[in-house]
């Protein structure tokens, strides 16, 4: 029993033996299973969840919607977090899909249409009022509906007046004694003409020796009866408005122009429109009057052109699609887009500007600045340069596509750092930047001199600028700004070694780089350039006015040491650094 107890536990031992023996000759190396481990890892750490009726909800897990309490789906595409949310990738067989076309920006001439809607008005020049001239009863009315048509000298109505029966039987005596008493004659005829009476009129009473208890109201002018404020039996006083006539034979068009179509239009250009009313036919004719005044409830002007309407054709309240021809900066030269480019939101408008040198089609997000509308294209005052591909067909698949995988797009638009300021300040800050280039400038030159006289520049341009120009936060931030500008351009100024002003320099340029990110510059281009050798491999980044390398932490040492990281253009907003996904964080616990 003893050797049979022994024998199991040799065989259990050689088993075991045998099976690490096994497990070892077939197991799966360490590396695979670390690789495959740290594969699945990274994996799950980039996954991003996102909600398909909330394109901004954007979490590392799956889950609800914390919006609409949907399932999460998995985003359709992920992307690293140094990427630039400004900039949505696409494979190209996405955009053959999305029929995606580009076109190159190019310039037109300032001279060109501006389009405008309007209607068509009666000229209030040609607007008449019957009055009566005595007190009296409406016995008979020969208009009786608005919109007759009446000629001059026509009979309108037929009036009775005590008055004017007295003024008659004056007359009848002043005749007899003419010859005696002109001077009373003269004044009973006058009294007459003073109630509108004609000498026709006159004259008849004067030759007949009758006095008529009725006497016949006539037509001033000729036009359209468009009032009508009496009836047959109604009592009148002098001075009471019975009917308002007014002249159709020449009418106006008035457009509604808004303020950024004003500089594009002036007196005498010439105005096609066409009428809703009449189909097929196009008149012409020109600006005669520009409105001084701003209407403050639709910021719209009225521009104005007289026309003749002889046959009646042109009605008032007609509605009118008008197109002016522009001649004003003739020859000059500006930048546009087509319409089919814009996604439109007012003034600053968004278009995608395709990204060049990449391997997969790449579109970058930009805010750009538009002016008018010259025909079927939108001059466009700042945030494109000539040259850059824009998307003109298919842009808004490519912003749907790019705000469901997480990137910014129209509607979920970054944060601005970039404050709204005035020109005259950007102006004066413009300067400041100026005076800091001639510093950056001997510096790269390894001029002391000429950096300490550059920052005695900054100093002079910084004391004048208008402070009273900014308010609130605006205020706040650059009251801070200007003085570590200061400070910092005078620790340059007081100091003859070149590497000392080196140090300042780095932190006058920070400040510089703050200013021109929060408030903008009035130039069409400054570069942020970056040296990562600088300050022992720490680093240091400077403003310049070129996207040419001339490094001032090093001068001749290593001039063409650097690369630029971003540019700012004139009028395009700097924003926030952070993605999508942060904004979404915060915006999805609010709600």
């Amino acid at each position: 029993m003893k050797k049979l107890v022994q024998n199991k536990y040799i065989i259990v031992t050689l088993a075991l033996v045998a099976g690490g023996i096994l497990g070892w000759l077939i197991k799966p190396s360490n590396n695979g299973i670390i690789e495959s481990s740290e594969h699945q890892h990274d994996h799950s750490t980039e996954e991003i969840w996102t909600c398909s009726m909330h394109p901004q909800i954007r979490q590392s897990e799956p889950g609800d919607c914390p919006i609409c309490g949907m399932d999460l789906i998995p985003a359709t595409s992920r992307r690293s977090a140094d990427a630039n949310p400004m900039v949505h990738e696409m494979t190209p067989e996405a955009v053959a899909m999305a029929n995606i076309h580009t076109s190159r920006v190019t310039g037109i001439s300032s001279e060109g249409q501006i389009f405008l809607s309007g209607k068509v008005k009666a000229d209030e020049q040609r607007l008449a009022s019957v009055t009566a001239k005595f007190p009296g009863r409406i016995d008979q009315l020969f208009v009786n509906f608005t919109g007759q048509v009446v000629q001059p000298g026509e009979r309108l109505a037929t009036i009775y007046s005590p008055e004017l029966l007295n003024a008659q039987k004056e007359l009848l005596e002043a005749v007899k004694l003419k010859k005696s008493y002109p001077e009373l004659y003269e004044a009973a005829r006058e009294k007459m003409r003073l109630w509108k009476l004609t000498e026709k009129q006159i004259d008849d009473i004067e030759t007949t020796g009758k006095v008529r208890s009725q006497l016949d109201v006539l037509a001033d002018r000729g036009g359209v009866v468009i009032q009508r404020n009496i009836a047959t039996g109604d009592y009148v006083s002098t001075g009471s408005v019975l009917f308002n006539i007014v002249d159709l034979s020449r009418v106006w068009i008035m457009m509604d122009a808004y303020e950024s179509d004003l500089q594009f239009i002036k007196r005498g250009d010439a105005v096609s429109f066409t009428a809703t009313g009449i189909p097929g036919k196009t008149f012409t004719a020109r600006v005669d009057y520009i409105d001084p005044v701003i209407n403050p409830n639709t910021r719209a002007v009225s521009v104005r052109a007289e026309m003749a309407n002889p046959n009646m054709e042109l009605k008032p309240e007609m509605f009118v699609n008008a197109s002016i021809r522009s001649s004003v900066g003739a020859g000059k030269q500006s930048l546009s887009v087509p319409r089919t480019a814009l996604l439109w939101s007012g003034k600053r408008s968004v278009v995608y500007v395709k990204v060049p040198d990449t391997e997969y089609p790449s579109y970058e997000m930009r805010e750009i600045t538009i002016g008018p509308r010259m025909g079927d294209r939108w001059v466009v005052e700042a945030g494109l340069e000539a040259g850059e591909e824009i998307v003109t067909n298919g842009v808004f698949a490519i912003d749907a596509a790019a705000q469901l995988s997480g990137n910014y797009s129209m509607l979920m638009r970054p944060e601005k750092k970039t404050m709204e300021t005035s020109q005259a300040f950007r102006r004066q800050i413009t300067t400041v930047a100026e005076a800091y280039f001639e510093v950056k400038n001997a510096l790269a030159g390894d001029d002391a001199k000429a950096a300490r006289s550059g920052s005695q520049k900054v100093k002079n341009a910084l004391s004048k600028v208008d402070m009273s120009l900014l308010q609130g936060q605006a205020h706040h931030h650059w009251m801070d700004v200007k003085k570590q500008l200061s400070a910092a351009a005078a620790m340059i100024e007081n100091t003859e070694n070149i590497g000392v002003q080196r140090e300042h320099f780095e932190k006058l340029s920070e400040q510089i780089l703050e200013m021109t990110e929060s408030f903008g510059l009035e130039k069409d281009k400054a570069y942020k350039q970056f040296c990562p050798m600088a300050f022992d491999d720490k680093g240091a980044y400077w403003l310049s006015e070129s996207d040419e390398i001339l490094n001032p932490y090093f001068g001749d040492e290593m001039l063409r040491c650097g690369e630029v990281t971003e540019t700012y253009r004139k009028g395009q907003p700097v924003y926030k650094k952070g993605g999508p996904e942060q904004t979404a964080a915060v915006g999805g616990h609010q709600h």
